[in-house]
């Protein structure tokens, strides 16, 4: 399995899943013409992707939506966030209950329930018939323990570390803004995530992924550091027990 994180942010998000001739899309959050512009660079035809997954109906995931109409792509997300999906075909809307599974040949797609401010939002994770397995982990205020169970025994982890705490509380955002943040619907924090890494991570080489990081309460450096270290106590070296990398 390919992972190609083509955009990843409070901007917009979407990433390409490969196995074989399949691409996947989760997500679709930058302009319709950004997306087809990262896919080409990245060796990808607009036209030959097979599905989109939805996280959740926000704006910095579901923009570039218009993507599905224009080379009739069928839209995957969980019932629920298709109160807030606009301009989809009708007959491109693939609507399923979250928790449920999908199969896009090759790839066997789970779905699981997170914790963010919106109807029904959901993380995935994928397998392909030679054995990988991507969990993806993107808005949710915390990780629990059915997120773990079904993440675990994954080789790559895509999972927000969107912001430091101490950050959020001495930003100029609104009180309403960093309550929202900080909540347990909103967005997980980096000592959250580098516990949630220190459930997963099994040492056996497994490739991190650190995303949607807040451009103003969080640093790239610090969100390594903090998932690195929280891996170090458990005995985990870097570049030999795990990879890492900050998008």
């Amino acid at each position: 399995m390919k992972v190609n994180i083509l955009a990843s942010g409070s901007q917009g998000n979407c990433i390409a899943l490969r196995s074989g001739e399949t691409t996947i899309l989760v997500d679709a959050g930058v302009a319709k013409t950004l997306i087809e512009k990262r896919l080409l660079e990245v060796g990808i035809r607009p036209d030959s992707i097979a599905a989109i997954f939805i996280t959740h109906a926000h704006g910095d995931h579901v923009k570039g939506l218009p993507l599905a109409n224009k080379y009739k792509i069928p839209v995957y997300a969980a019932e629920g966030e298709w109160k807030s999906i606009k301009g989809v075909e009708e007959d491109l809307q693939r609507p399923f209950i979250s928790g449920n599974d999908i199969d896009i040949d090759p790839f066997f797609v789970e779905s699981f329930k997170t914790h963010h401010d919106a109807f029904d939002p959901v993380g995935y994770t994928l397998h392909d018939y030679a054995g990988g397995k991507c969990s993806i982990c993107l808005d949710t205020g915390h990780v629990d323990d059915n997120m773990i169970a079904t993440m675990e025994h994954s080789n790559i982890y895509i999972i927000e570390s969107n912001h430091e705490p101490n950050m959020v509380e001495v930003s100029n955002y609104p009180n309403s803004v960093k309550a929202r943040i900080l909540s347990h619907i909103g967005h997980l924090s980096n000592e959250q995530t580098a516990e949630a890494l220190s459930k997963l991570i099994m040492g056996i080489g497994e490739q991190i992924y650190l995303t949607h990081l807040s451009s103003k309460n969080n640093m790239p450096a610090l969100a390594e550091a903090t998932a690195k270290r929280e891996l170090f106590r458990k005995g985990f070296k870097p570049n030999k027990d795990y990879f890492i990398e900050v998008i």
